[in-house]
């Protein structure tokens, strides 16, 4: 059946159901019930529509279509549905029945939603308020869900796709209105774009990403791979150190459709989950947006860390600034012969000394770096400063230069968030890596030899060169231009004057 109703209509009406939370609690927060609920709702009307078309194959065979609903990708337990509590909307403990909801869903899911929903508490009077104003609230989310018009049936939307955009588009309205929290779920899509494309995932390939906040990131990978190579085959690869943001890539995920994710909760610095016989895995492609020089990431805890995965061998980042512990981190999970990193970094990352300097170094001498990409500012929700871009490789073979980008003066301006266009400056930058070609005030290929001579200094300005030469000035002209514009100034008040007089003033 055709799409009976467009994406822009579908996310108007979910962003409308945000209505119900604004001036009570504050985005961040409410972003987690608003998601939540459409998870629920779109299994439900998956369930319902599988549901009818079996009704509809095998009559009154409901042996045949109970067995044929258990090998569902979700199974939904009946006082689990959507509909089930729509229709206890006006319940006076709608909170509670939504949480028995979510609990019976985990339950009959558990391999893949087990622990999703432990943080979301739809009962929370910290949270929502009285009971009051607690059921008010839900009933009228629940009634914004229930507009016929949000009718998420396969068989009416047509594929999956509308559903994960509409995923992608709310997390990034919260993140506008998230404010400098935005950074520990989202990074704009532009942005993961270019890391694929970059990188250039392959089919059968393992993409890892050790702070992965809503998943955007890892599934730009995962899309990368099927529309460039057709293939779904792209083992995708995380953890996330906040669970109520674990919850939510999980949920992205599965609204997605990802191939088997394996999402771990967890500290990625402090304590990986993703080993092997308890190693650290390795993977093809490791791609990241990290906090920012997170403070306190555990570098009192490097002598034990040193002893068990050894990650901090070319040296230890300092306690106040993570940026290193996660590129070393990253590196150091890569596979031996083809692996890449692509890593979002502050641009203090490329000049600052100390342990972060030697470790800069070290990462130059084993010929790892690939590339540096200076972004625009005002790029990323919550900091208006300009972050990097820096690519490692570990297939570079005898090539030993490094390339500098400055893509950091071409963009889309808005009023409130800059962009890079996927056509244009995403293009720009990705053709302008292929090549390896120095581009005047654009790219330069830089010699190890001219980087050790910067003392392994980075910044870009040391080696692409932006400066342009003001336009010489004719003096005389100018006092010329002066001259007559006086003149003209004294007839207008002369004129002025006459007016003036005439009008009796």
């Amino acid at each position: 059946m055709a799409t009976q109703i467009t994406q822009q209509e579908i996310n108007d009406m979910l962003w409308r159901a945000c209505d119900s939370f604004r001036g009570t609690i504050d985005a961040t927060e409410y972003k987690d019930y608003i998601l939540t609920m459409l998870f629920v709702k779109y299994i439900s009307d998956v369930w319902q529509d599988h549901y009818d078309e079996y009704k509809k194959k095998f009559g009154k065979d409901e042996e045949t279509i109970r067995r044929r609903m258990e090998r569902e990708r979700f199974v939904l337990p009946e006082e689990a549905s959507f509909y089930f509590l729509y229709d206890n909307r006006e319940a006076p403990n709608v909170g509670e029945l939504i949480n028995i909801a979510l609990e019976k869903i985990e339950m009959a899911n558990k391999a893949k939603l087990i622990n999703v929903f432990r943080n979301i508490d739809f009962n929370s009077e910290s949270r929502l308020g009285n009971a009051r104003q607690r059921n008010r609230i839900l009933k009228h989310m629940l009634e914004d869900f229930g507009n016929p018009r949000l009718n998420l049936r396969p068989s009416r939307i047509g594929n999956l796709d509308i559903i994960g955009s509409a995923y992608e588009y709310l997390i990034g309205r919260f993140a506008a209105d998230a404010g400098k929290k935005a950074g520990e779920f989202y990074t704009p899509p532009e942005v993961s774009i270019l890391l694929a494309q970059l990188l250039d995932p392959k089919p059968g390939e393992r993409v890892c990403d050790p702070a992965p906040g809503s998943g955007s990131l890892l599934l730009k990978c995962a899309n990368y791979v099927k529309t460039t190579y057709v293939s779904d085959d792209c083992a995708l690869f995380g953890q996330e150190a906040i669970s109520s943001t674990w919850a939510l890539c999980m949920m992205n995920m599965f609204l997605h459709n990802a191939n088997s994710p394996r999402i771990e909760c967890g500290d990625t610095l402090l304590e990986p989950k993703l080993l092997e016989k308890d190693k650290l895995m390795r993977f093809e492609v490791v791609v990241a947006n990290p906090p920012f020089s997170l403070d306190k990431w555990g570098a009192d805890k490097a002598d034990e860390e040193m002893k068990r995965f050894n990650r901090w061998h070319r040296g230890v980042p300092p306690k106040s600034k993570g940026d290193y512990a996660f590129i070393s981190h990253m590196v150091e999970t890569t596979t031996q012969n083809t692996g890449r990193v692509g890593v979002v970094v502050p641009h203090g990352v490329l000049f600052r000394g100390g342990s972060e300097g030697a470790i800069r170094k070290a990462f130059i001498e084993e010929n790892l770096l690939d590339a540096v990409i200076g972004l625009p500012p005002n790029l990323f929700f919550g900091t208006g400063i300009p972050a990097a871009i820096l690519v490692f490789r570990r297939d570079r073979g005898n090539r030993t230069d490094v390339l500098f980008i400055d893509a950091s003066r071409e963009f889309e301006s808005s009023k409130n968030q800059n962009k890079l266009r996927e056509d244009v400056e995403v293009a720009k930058i990705v053709d302008t890596y292929c090549a390896r070609k120095t581009i005047d005030k654009y790219a330069y290929l830089a010699t190890r030899d001219e980087i050790r001579e910067n003392d392994y200094n980075l910044n870009i300005p040391r080696y692409v060169d932006t400066f342009e030469e003001e336009q010489e000035i004719d003096i005389t002209t100018v006092q010329e231009k002066i001259t007559g514009i006086e003149k003209e100034l004294v007839a207008v008040r002369k004129q002025m004057a006459s007016c003036l007089k005439d009008l009796g003033l």
